[in-house]
């Protein structure tokens, strides 16, 4: 196989729907593929169905060895377990309301490595953790390593800078980073000058529907402004497109449906097939490094972000707190990120 192209060419590639080589694997996005794609490759309904240990245990798949390992399962595809049944079986908007005409079957995906890749990439891709298992040439390749080194990259660019003046905040420059992992872009806004010390830093997780539409759902609108207003006279605001806890845009939507109907955030995001918090800081920290800082004061209540840029190499000399008032939209989210995602009160 020649050298494979860059992950953002097989992230493209798995979004519009066509078949992509993630190490042993090649695979089909559930979610995007057409049936007219999955007519061509599997022309005999048979591709196995790869999904997460977590959706797995949605679909109370957990108490059968292949799916308690904790890794990929593969579901055999049986006789009436047709493509349109499949689709629901992946997307859990589906749960209630479909009815399984048979046994489901869980099985061990072949090469766990590239499963477990494959799954990441689907993730990279903001589409649903579920993929046709085809055989077939794919149309690009990647290896399980660049997916792991993409969703965790230690390397950011420069790529544009320029001054960005504010409301309330006049010295402030916008510097534009992009991954040469996977092509993401992501940016920096400096605020004021450190004034010899470390600079307040806050690590943002972009939020369309908070920081642009000022949803009530999540407390990420106010806290942006309320960080802009503290590092005001010297600090950097890191905005991440990591939308959804790293699921991205859509698969947040899906989860806040699921939420309508009863489930915390965290157990939306299981049942959905992801982790709760898929983010990571090593980009942020590599943006820092970028901006020549190793050592900062954070805000932020998140311990995770503490330990991330800790383990990437940013020493956090100072915690500074971060909290906004609940409404009664929220409230019980930021409950559940105290509870079970071990957010400091």
């Amino acid at each position: 196989m020649n050298e494979a192209p860059a992950v953002a060419s097989v992230l493209a590639a798995l979004r519009a729907g066509r078949a992509v080589q993630v190490g042993a694997c090649s695979v089909l996005s559930v979610e995007t593929a057409s049936d007219a794609m999955l007519a061509l490759l599997d022309p005999q309904a048979r591709a196995p169905v790869l999904i997460s240990a977590d959706r797995a245990a949605a679909l109370n798949l957990a108490n059968r060895r292949e799916a308690a390992e904790g890794g990929p399962v593969a579901i055999v595809r049986s006789p009436w377990l047709d493509r349109q049944l499949v689709r629901s079986l992946v997307d859990p908007a589906h749960d209630v309301d479909r009815i399984v005409p048979g046994p489901i079957e869980p099985d061990v995906p072949g090469d766990k490595a590239s499963a477990t890749a494959a799954l990441e990439l689907a993730r990279l891709a903001g589409v649903l953790p579920a993929l046709w298992l085809v055989q077939s040439d794919a149309v690009a390749a990647v290896t399980p390593k660049q997916v792991f080194d993409a969703a965790r990259s230690r390397r950011a660019e420069i790529v544009a800078r320029a001054r960005l003046p504010l409301a309330g905040l006049d010295d402030t420059q916008m510097v534009a980073f992009r991954n040469p992992a996977d092509g993401g872009e992501h940016v920096a806004l400096l605020v004021g000058a450190p004034a010899g010390r470390p600079p307040l830093v806050r690590l943002h997780s972009e939020c369309l529907t908070g920081d642009v539409f000022g949803s009530l759902k999540c407390d990420c609108g106010p806290q942006l402004q309320a960080a802009l207003g503290l590092i005001g006279t010297g600090g950097i605001l890191l905005y991440l497109r990591q939308e959804g806890r790293g699921i991205g845009l859509v698969n947040k939507l899906r989860a806040y449906a699921l939420q309508d109907r009863g489930l915390d955030t965290v157990e939306a995001n299981r049942r959905l097939g992801f982790a709760d918090d898929a983010r990571d800081y090593s980009l942020a920290a590599a943006m820092l490094r970028a901006l020549g800082h190793d050592r900062v004061r954070l805000l932020t209540n998140n311990p995770a972000k503490v330990r991330g840029l800790e383990e990437a190499g940013i020493t956090v000399a100072e915690r500074v707190a971060h909290h906004m008032p609940a409404n009664p939209h929220n409230a019980d989210y930021l409950e559940t990120k105290q509870t079970k995602s071990g957010h400091l009160p």
